[in-house]
């Protein structure tokens, strides 16, 4: 059950990393505050798989073809996610944009079934059924303009979850490549080569095409480098709970971050929640408790 603590941790960490890079995009652009989180956050995953390996004085596993095809699958995926997530973010209100990109427990479920052959039981698709529509309701106000300019934002937030969904299953095929070691090193290995191929994809393109948003993320050190290590952070448990059971158990309980979004939204945004908004969120902790429970 060590998979429950891992992502709770993860969505914790991922709230605060999203709070930080949602302030970095007015400065930085889209483009410039995505990358602090890959490109800042590189260098602690180096350090955490140092650690781990002195730690348990074991050898880092070597990659397999199976593993640098999912692992950068997943790294390509996760950057164009969390692109499309601060562009919701900046539309929308901070926790609606998160609610929408958190279809992404259907999304990841279905996928795990299509390229890794991961079933789940009839109690755990209800789980994932309970704990979505709940995301649904928070995120779908009554009389909400649907029109192409105000549904945008709902679009790029479906989509951020799903390229998350691909990420998550991706990653977890890395993992699973790697073969039958300790599951936090395998973890812990993934990671590093999958920030290290984020990193290096976003510097080379924003030395390419826009230079003044990488010079501009590095006038901000310091925003910048607390926001990497909590990206990096967040993303160790992320893949600790990966090794340890199917993306979707992991995907579906950090629904949690939704509650963790509302808060984060009235005590540093000021949006306060509505009686809607709170019926949503206990269908999402009914769907998650559920989750918890099942066979």
């Amino acid at each position: 059950m060590l998979w429950i603590f891992a992502t709770l941790v993860a969505a914790a960490g991922q709230t605060a990393r999203n709070a930080m890079q949602i302030n970095l995009t007015a400065s930085l652009g889209t483009l410039g505050a995505t990358q602090v989180r890959f490109i800042y956050g590189f260098p602690f995953a180096i350090l955490f798989l140092a650690l781990v390996a002195a730690v348990t004085r074991a050898g880092v596993p070597g990659p397999t073809a199976a593993f640098v095809g999912y692992t950068s699958a997943g790294a390509v995926a996760q950057i164009f996610g969390t692109v499309l997530l601060l562009e919701a973010m900046r539309a929308r209100a901070f926790s609606v944009a998160t609610a929408f990109t958190k279809t992404e427990a259907v999304q990841v479920a279905v996928f795990g079934f299509v390229f890794l052959g991961e079933t789940l039981t009839s109690a755990r698709i209800a789980a994932i059924a309970i704990a979505t529509c709940g995301v649904i309701i928070v995120a779908a106000k009554p009389g909400m303009d649907w029109s192409a300019r105000s549904a945008k934002p709902v679009l790029f937030g479906v989509a951020s979850g799903g390229l998350f969904a691909l990420a998550a299953v991706a990653v977890r095929g890395g993992i699973l490549a790697l073969g039958d070691g300790a599951y936090f090193l395998r973890a812990t290995t993934t990671l590093v080569w999958c920030l290290g191929i984020q990193a290096f994809l976003l510097a080379a393109w924003l030395l390419a095409f826009d230079r003044a948003a990488l010079a501009r993320s590095l006038a901000v050190w310091r925003q910048s480098l607390i926001a990497g290590f909590m990206g990096a952070f967040a993303s160790q448990f992320w893949f600790l709970g990966f090794s340890l059971t199917a993306a979707a158990n992991v995907r579906t309980l950090a629904l949690v971050e939704v509650l963790f979004a509302q808060a984060v939204s009235r005590r540093v945004f000021g949006q306060r929640v509505s009686a809607r908004e709170a019926a949503g969120m206990a269908l999402v902790i009914a769907g998650v408790a559920l989750l918890l429970f099942a066979p």
